[in-house]
């Protein structure tokens, strides 16, 4: 359990206690308060040591988080609210907090119809009633698309990786004739550019499926799960998208993008590792430091005659190639009539 959650739990405990108006509590009494809660949520012996119980209730009285509780000690080992009507779920918000938490409901609201979401509509209801969200349509929109195929496989791998359980899903890439069945151990969801995959351990090395191409999904109770414990930060820090490799490393990768592009580029960056090695009048040379894959080729070729590849030059051949192929497509280009 996280170490966010475990004080949440000692935060909510210590609130039931310190309200309680018919028992006495020692500091003693709320260190096994807190214990006795978080071995019911863990379902194993949990010791809340003294110190940190004692910063729990420095935090709780202090502004840094908002609390301020009145926690008194009386007959000098006895500790509760000087406010009998106190509670730390009693915080009452200004104008500017029910302000920004409409504006949180607004985008919420978005996901409404998304299959990992559809849980959240009553809260998100009950969270427009109680603070009396406004009606307003949405100022922010994300991108999205409810009907991408796919998405109804959210749920089960989602839930999956949380329960860490094994699966056995029937799979046809864009390559293969045939579906496989491949048994794999889910460790990741990620999406990048509006399409969602499934990053998993599969025969002892890492693969990302696509959820599109995934016809049904059983769960495998026989075989045991192994947890890879990736970091979504750390596994796709040296990428572009989703292809990892686990042998390659990354690479300085140099483009140049013509003066009409290159704020583009500036103001959104094509990876966190950008820099900028060179301007004149004619554009900017960037520099990124990642490893080669699809999605990277992909992006790059993207920008069209706005952007040239100086290094590595195998990447420069690539791209190269493929704007040539593309010039040939449309020299021999034959459109077909149409009759509509």
């Amino acid at each position: 359990m996280s170490s966010n959650k475990n004080a949440l739990i000692r935060y909510k405990t210590l609130d039931k206690c310190l309200k309680n108006k018919y028992r006495k509590y020692t500091l003693e009494d709320l260190i096994d308060e807190c214990s006795e809660a978080l071995f019911e949520f863990e379902g194993k012996e949990s010791y809340v040591s003294k110190r940190t119980v004692q910063l729990d209730l420095q935090n709780m009285r202090s502004e840094k988080f908002g609390y301020e509780a009145p926690i008194e000690v009386y007959e000098r080992k006895y500790y509760r609210y000087s406010d009998p009507e106190y509670s730390i779920h009693n915080i009452s918000v200004n104008e500017s907090d029910l302000k920004a938490m409409n504006n949180a409901v607004q985008i919420l609201k978005q996901f409404k119809d998304f299959s990992m979401f559809k849980e959240m509509n009553g809260v998100i209801q009950k969270l427009e009633d109680s603070i009396h969200a406004t009606s307003q349509k949405s100022i922010i929109h994300l991108d999205k698309n409810e009907q991408l195929k796919g998405l109804e496989h959210i749920d089960i791998l989602y839930e999956s990786i949380i329960s860490k359980k094994v699966l056995k899903i029937l799979y046809k890439s864009f390559t293969a004739r045939d579906s496989n069945v491949y048994t794999v151990h889910p460790q990741l969801l990620k999406e990048f550019n509006n399409r969602w995959f499934l990053i998993c351990l599969y025969k002892q090395k890492m693969y990302n499926l696509a959820l599109d191409r995934m016809e049904s999904i059983e769960i495998d109770e026989k075989l045991k799960y192994i947890d890879k414990e990736l970091d979504g930060d750390e596994y796709f820090k040296d990428i572009v998208g989703v292809t990892v490799s686990e042998s390659m490393a990354p690479r300085n990768i140099v483009f140049f993008v013509n003066s009409a592009n290159s704020p583009y580029v500036k103001t959104k960056p094509l990876h966190s590792s950008q820099e900028i090695i060179a301007e004149t009048n004619e554009g900017t040379l960037f520099k990124i430091c990642v490893q080669i894959n699809f999605e990277l080729e992909r992006l790059l070729l993207g920008f069209g005659e706005s952007l040239i590849v100086y290094k590595p030059r195998k990447l420069r051949l690539r791209m190269e190639e493929k704007f040539n192929s593309g010039i040939k497509n449309y020299q021999n280009l034959v459109i077909p009539d149409d009759n509509g």
